[in-house]
Order: structure tokens, then C-alpha cells, then sequence
């Protein structure tokens, strides 16, 4: 019966790993999707993005301004007629038409640093998504390389089952024969019970390794997904030599992404330093300016005619000629008030003086000193944040290259000793019980011996991550 519950929860493992393999994805494949489609990344990017906005909008505070504003209505009562500037109880409709222009001529080259600053800005927020896609490739790799650790643990106890099934098998035959007690095979079915068990957890591990893959790489769960499984053994590795942790300390300062944008900032923040001091200096600028206006109650002359004085004596009209002319008034026309009588031309220059501003200016300057300084001692911390880095992942390595060497070591010394037990348990000289354990042992080296393998690949990737070569295998 317990053959049976076994052979049914085998089989049902192995359908669940078919339903998986519609889809492999290796590492290469994986750090390129995440780069592409991580939420870490994408939030690096919208930054970057920010950042080239503030540099547009820095480079156009050099160009001169231009505005145009008109404005129509309805005066009542007493009012000034705003194309004549008299005053009039009658209503008017009224138009008016204004373009201002402007420029800077000169502000103590506050302008010109604050586009300095922000270029800067724009460079460091670049790098910051180099820094994001390095970050969730090193991320990406760990978490593969523990998915494929869950994998070959997987096999492992798969091939512990198959080895205790057989010898379970072999036992029987041996029992049934009367060579052996029946006491001989029960064991083995309850070693063969532990043996799946281990097998479904290395299943179950496999499995949250594989999901906690598919979120770093923001892949739907429901998406079929497997991850390739290549030979480790070639994983180029480099000699522990070659990585001296002072050198490659001294390649991570120039290569680094994080100590990149820390010494652009700097730079970003001493533009900005020139940029707020200028800002409290005198600006000069030229401005010039159109404008016109329309009312419906403008009136010019337009003509005049003679007129003729009548005077009356002794009952007789006497026609006297005025050699004066009556003057003729009409209404100007909308495009002639606006085109021609009205319209007005200007063009001068205004210097600005800041005195008192509610020290906003002089607020600004010392805030951008301070910015400064924050930078350069966030640059320091980074800087001690990577050389303790750097040198932890060298001792980690230097102690995962030993436990992988121990552990090596192990397997040999316990693959031997169970193919000696194997010979002596056949020809009935070794307990089933004693026969047990060192097969248990031999599995449990196996088993650590993968886990230091991985952890070592691991800890090497690392510090070729912090030499500058990116994550390779």
C-alpha cells in the first residue's frame, strides 16, 4: 500500500513539472526581460525621464519671453475712454491688444549654471537606471542560481528514491527467497517514505524559488515558466588571485554606477552653489512691447463744409458768409484704431536690484551649499559601503571556495562508503538500519555539496559584478 501512495504522489509531482516546462527561460533571458519590465527599473526610468524635463526647462530660461494678451468689454457710467484718456458717462465697447517681449542680458551667470546644474541632474538620473538594471541583474542572478540549486536538489532526491526503491526491490526478492528477514524490507519502504517526503519539500522549494523569480522579473503567475537548466561546471570562474579585494576596490570607484552618480552630483551641486549666489546680484534685461486699443465711441474729422450766418434788420435777412468751415465727424474704424491711431511701440531696459526679498535669495544660496555638502559625504558613505562590500564578498568567497572544496571532499569519502556498505548489506554483513544511515549520509553530502557549489558560483559572480564586468555566466 505504501508503494502505491508513493507511486501516486511521484506521478503527480512529475505532471506538475510537465505543466511547467511549456516555456525555458535561461539567465540571459531572464536579466533581459527584468531590465525591460521591472518595477524598480521602470520607476529609475520615469526619474531619468524627470530629469531631462528639468534640463529642457532650464535651457529655456535663456530664450527670450514672448506674451500677447487682448481683453474686450463693456464700460458704464463714468469711465476714462481708453482710446482717447477722457472721461465719458456714455458706454463704451472697448478692445485692447498687448505683446510683450523680454530677455536677459546678463544676471551674474545664475541662469547659465542652473542649466549646468541640471544637465548634471539629468546625467546622474542616466546613471541611476544603469544602477537600477545592474542591481535587479545581480538580484535576478541570486534568485536564478537558487532556483537551480532548488533543481539539482530535486534530482538528488529524486535519485535517492530511485536508489532506495531498487535496493527495497532487490530486498524483497531476497526476502521472499527467505535470505532475509521481512523486517530488512520494511525499513526500506519507511526509507523509501522519508525519501519521498524529502523529494515533495525539494519540490515545494523549487517551486517558491520559481515564484519568487517570476515577481522579480514582474511576470504573471500565470505565465509558463522554466528555468533553463545549464551545466555549472562550465561557469567560467576566475581564480581568487585575480580578484584581489584592493584592486578590485579600486576598479569598483571608476566603474560602479552608485560612485558614478555620487561624483556627478557633486559637480551638479556646485553648479547649483553658483547658480543661487548669482541669483542675489543685480539682472539686467531688455524688454519691448506692441500694443493697441478699440472704441466704438472714437470719432475723427473727416471733412467740412461752409456755412452762411443769417442776420435780421430792419425787417430785411441779410446773408453774411463765414469764411469759417463746420467741422464733419464719423466713426473710426475698428482696423484703423487698431492698425493705425493706436497702436504703440516700446522698447527699454530694466535692471532688477534685490535688497529685501525675505532672505528667500540669500535661503536659497545656503540651502544649495548645504545640498552640496549632504552630496559629498553621501559619496564618502558610499564609497566605505563599497569597500566593505567589496571585502565581505571576498572573504564570503573565500569561505564558500572551502566549504565547496570540504563538501567535494565529503561526497567522495561518503560515495564510497556507501558503495562498500552496498557490497556488505547484499551479502547480509550490514544492518538495514546501518545500511540506511550511510545511504542518508551520502545524500545529505550530496546535498550540501550543491548548495556550496552554487553558493561559491555566487559569491565569484559578485565580485566580478564589483570589478566591472556586469553579471556573466
Amino acid at each position: 500500500m505504501m508503494k502505491y501512495i508513493i507511486s501516486f504522489l511521484l506521478l503527480f509531482s512529475l505532471e506538475k513539472i510537465h505543466a511547467q516546462d511549456t516555456a525555458t527561460w535561461d539567465l540571459r533571458k531572464c536579466v533581459d526581460y527584468a531590465i525591460t519590465n521591472n518595477v524598480s527599473v521602470l520607476q529609475a526610468d520615469v526619474q531619468a525621464r524627470l530629469a531631462t524635463l528639468d534640463k529642457k526647462l532650464a535651457n529655456w530660461q535663456s530664450i527670450p519671453t514672448l506674451g500677447f494678451n487682448t481683453q474686450a468689454g463693456y464700460q458704464f457710467g463714468r469711465s476714462i475712454d481708453p482710446t482717447s484718456n477722457q472721461y465719458t458717462n456714455n458706454k463704451i465697447f472697448f478692445q485692447s491688444y498687448s505683446l510683450q517681449a523680454g530677455v536677459t542680458l546678463f544676471n551674474f551667470f545664475s541662469i547659465r549654471n542652473n542649466q549646468l546644474s541640471s544637465a548634471k541632474n539629468e546625467e546622474a538620473a542616466k546613471i541611476g537606471v544603469e544602477k537600477a538594471r545592474n542591481d535587479i541583474a545581480l538580484n535576478v542572478a541570486a534568485s536564478y542560481l537558487q532556483t537551480l540549486l532548488a533543481v539539482e536538489q530535486t534530482n538528488i532526491a529524486k535519485v535517492q528514491i530511485d536508489q532506495t526503491r531498487a535496493q527495497l526491490d532487490n530486498t524483497r526478492k531476497l526476502v521472499d527467497a527467505g535470505s532475509m528477514p521481512e523486517l530488512n524490507a520494511a525499513q526500506l519502504e519507511s526509507q523509501l517514505a522519508t525519501d519521498s517526503s524529502n523529494y515533495i519539500t525539494a519540490l515545494g522549494t523549487a517551486d517558491q524559488n520559481r515564484i519568487q523569480l517570476i515577481a522579480m522579473l514582474n511576470l504573471d503567475e500565470s505565465t509558463p515558466f522554466k528555468v533553463a537548466t545549464p551545466d555549472v561546471d562550465k561557469i567560467p570562474i576566475p581564480a581568487l588571485a585575480e580578484l584581489d579585494p584592493a584592486y578590485v576596490y579600486q576598479l569598483a570607484l571608476g566603474s560602479q554606477p552608485l560612485q558614478q552618480s555620487d561624483s556627478i552630483r557633486i559637480l551638479s551641486g556646485e553648479f547649483a552653489v553658483k547658480s543661487a549666489k548669482g541669483a542675489m546680484y543685480p539682472t539686467l534685461s531688455l524688454y519691448g512691447q506692441l500694443g493697441s486699443n478699440y472704441g466704438n465711441n472714437y470719432y475723427e474729422q473727416t471733412g467740412s463744409i461752409p456755412f452762411t450766418d443769417t442776420v435780421f434788420t430792419n425787417h430785411r435777412d441779410y446773408y453774411i458768409v463765414n469764411n469759417g468751415n463746420a467741422p464733419i465727424y464719423s466713426k473710426v474704424r475698428y482696423f484703423k484704431q487698431v492698425g493705425n491711431i493706436n497702436f504703440s511701440q516700446g522698447i527699454g531696459l530694466q535692471l532688477n536690484i534685490p535688497i529685501l526679498n525675505g532672505r528667500q535669495l540669500r535661503t536659497n544660496y545656503d540651502r544649495a551649499k548645504l545640498n552640496l555638502e549632504n552630496y559629498r559625504l553621501q559619496k564618502r558613505t558610499d564609497d566605505l559601503t563599497l569597500q566593505q562590500n567589496v571585502y565581505t564578498a571576498y572573504s564570503n568567497a573565500v569561505a564558500a571556495l572551502a566549504k565547496y572544496n570540504s563538501t567535494t571532499k565529503a561526497v567522495q569519502t561518503q560515495q564510497y562508503a556507501y558503495d562498500l556498505a552496498t557490497k556488505r548489506y547484499e551479502i547480509g554483513i550490514l544492518s538495514t538500519i546501518d545500511y540506511i544511515t550511510i545511504q542518508t549520509n551520502l545524500f545529505t553530502a550530496k546535498i550540501n555539496q550543491a548548495s556550496a557549489k552554487y553558493d561559491y558560483i555566487f559569491k565569484m559572480k559578485v565580485l566580478e559584478f564589483y570589478k566591472g564586468q556586469g553579471v556573466q555566466f
